[in-house]
């Protein structure tokens, strides 16, 4: 019970720095990391080399989501200083102005999607443009940080995907790796009711029970056309990736395509201001979209052919050695992620968007004040999951096999222990609960993953679950981390700050968590079926 009680003083000392303390996530990051070691060190009779090293892999595993969202940042902060941005706000502002429903559909599902999987920020973008097409400043606040959770998981170029494929992979072994397809088309099952019921969802926020009656078919539809595309992409290994760009262009093209055949207009640009539509005659649209076009065109272009997302993906892995405690290559991949080619994007569009020396100095100025903050928030809680699952780790196992891999069980395998005993096969029910909470902790799906995949795939192993069962199960606890996007404090002041409505967002997060339990609820429900039919 001693080691039970040592295992989650890290999540709680988190835990109450966050919500008792009120501290902001990167500090609360610092005291976990600073917490976990200490309890490793004197309690799990770990090495200061152990926790050295395990500091440093965990940082380079961080590295897939640190690094987009740092080129993500910068990509976002060029196309600010550029006009660009406030271009594609103008057109966003013109959109589907005939029809509500399908407005809402097309901007806070398609674009949020589309937006959030190339890594712009829909909450600190939305907002603005719905305050000024009529909405409410809570319906402005509330419908950004929902829009997008379905998809959650294909964020930032699929960057939660690829670190619970890798975290899996760990945990498995040499010649167990599940593949990205794998991993896959065990999420796609979590997506179909996800996405419809996001769908409803944004209507009742806007009008009740009356805008629900009024977009049934939209809604319908925005659900069909997302299951469609997910299922295809993630039955194949190089799409995976695309899902969330591919799902939020074919709901935007949709969405257009039914205006067109209901009779109503896609654009309409009466509503603009006259200086609105003076900057749109000077500012052409596809100049403003161009970074995001040519990062979607290399991204097609690396994953679509088979050889090239091999290549780059499977024999290209630019692997870190002699770091990690155990001794395993860290592969980095750093031509195939995201990350490179965020920064190549940029570097592409400069000639064509001919920007002043002022407005780069003034992108990398800005890039510097907003960047860091989140960078450092996401990888330190690599870190502290990293150090939970290497504590009482036997160094001395590297060179000689016979010696036991841990002196004690880590806080990874004492949690997990623990779990199957408490829960047995009930754990099912509640591992979505475990990624909202987790969601909610750590502020992205990525860190979920980092912190808790490995105790919940341990948890399942202990309770005798085949490779599938560990899937699902961990596909449940990343599902449900990603619909914690939609109450995090920290994106719904962001939102509110964006139209200068701070303190509103408490309005939306009272509903906002309703919806939360309504979705992890399904979540644990769609694990349960899955186990009893896939699981075994």
């Amino acid at each position: 019970m001693f080691s039970l009680l040592m295992s989650l003083l890290p999540i709680a000392v988190i835990l109450v720095m966050l919500i008792v303390l009120k501290k902001p996530v990167h500090t609360t990051g610092i005291v976990g990391w600073i917490a976990v070691s200490i309890i490793a060190f004197l309690f799990f009779q770990t090495s200061l080399e152990v926790i050295a090293r395990s500091t440093v892999t965990g940082l380079i595993k961080s590295l897939s989501v640190t690094l987009i969202v740092a080129a993500s940042l910068l990509q976002m902060a060029y196309m600010e200083k550029t006009g660009a941005l406030k271009r594609i706000i103008i057109f966003i502002k013109t959109i589907a102005s005939g029809n509500r429903a399908v407005q809402i559909l097309l901007i806070g599902i398609g674009f949020g999607t589309l937006m959030v999987s190339v890594g712009a920020t829909p909450v600190s973008l939305l907002p603005p443009i719905l305050l000024a097409m009529g909405y409410s400043t809570y319906v402005a606040i509330a419908l950004p940080a929902i829009g997008y959770n379905a998809l959650c998981t294909y964020s930032l170029l699929g960057a939660p995907i690829v670190v619970f494929v890798d975290v899996a992979n760990n945990f498995l072994g040499s010649g167990q790796e599940i593949t990205l397809s794998q991993a896959g088309s065990i999420f796609f099952y979590f997506l179909p009711l996800a996405s419809l019921l996001i769908a409803f969802i944004m209507l009742w926020i806007d009008g009740k029970w009356a805008a629900i009656k009024n977009g049934i078919i939209p809604c319908l539809i925005t659900g069909l056309v997302i299951s469609v595309v997910c299922y295809y992409t993630n039955r194949f290994d190089n799409l995976v990736v695309l899902t969330g760009v591919l799902s939020g262009i074919a709901v935007i093209l949709t969405m257009v395509f039914y205006l067109k055949v209901s009779g109503k207009k896609v654009i309409d640009q009466s509503i603009l201001t006259k200086e609105e539509l003076e900057y749109a005659k000077q500012y052409p649209l596809w100049k403003a979209f161009l970074p995001w076009f040519i990062l979607i065109i290399v991204i097609l272009a690396l994953n679509l052919p088979q050889a090239s997302f091999d290549y780059l993906y499977r024999t290209l892995t630019l692997s870190i050695g002699g770091i990690s405690p155990d001794g395993r290559p860290i592969p980095t991949r750093a031509l195939w992620n995201a990350y490179t080619w965020i920064f190549v994007s940029i570097i592409l569009a400069i000639p064509f968007m001919k920007p002043t020396a002022s407005q780069l100095k003034e992108t990398v100025k800005i890039w510097w004040k907003r960047a860091p903050k989140p960078v450092f928030s996401t990888a330190i809680f690599f870190l502290i999951g990293e150090i939970m699952n290497m504590s009482g780790y036997n160094m001395a196992s590297n060179l000689n096999p016979e010696l036991p891999k841990h002196l004690v069980p880590s806080m990874i395998m004492v949690l997990a222990e623990y779990s199957a005993q408490a829960f047995q096969e009930v754990y099912g029910v509640i591992v979505g609960f475990i990624g909202l909470f987790g969601g909610f902790l750590t502020g992205s799906e990525s860190s979920t993953i980092a912190i808790f995949a490995q105790y919940t795939m341990s948890t399942a192993q202990n309770l005798g679950w085949g490779l599938s069962g560990v899937i699902i199960i961990t596909a449940g606890l990343a599902f449900g981390g990603g619909l914690a996007s939609v109450i995090s404090p920290a994106k719904l002041q962001n939102a509110a700050a964006s139209i200068d409505k701070l303190g509103e967002e408490n309005k939306v997060i009272r509903i906002a968590f309703l919806f939360a339990l309504i979705l992890t609820v399904i979540t644990s429900l769609t694990v349960v079926v899955l186990l009893s039919f896939l699981g075994h």
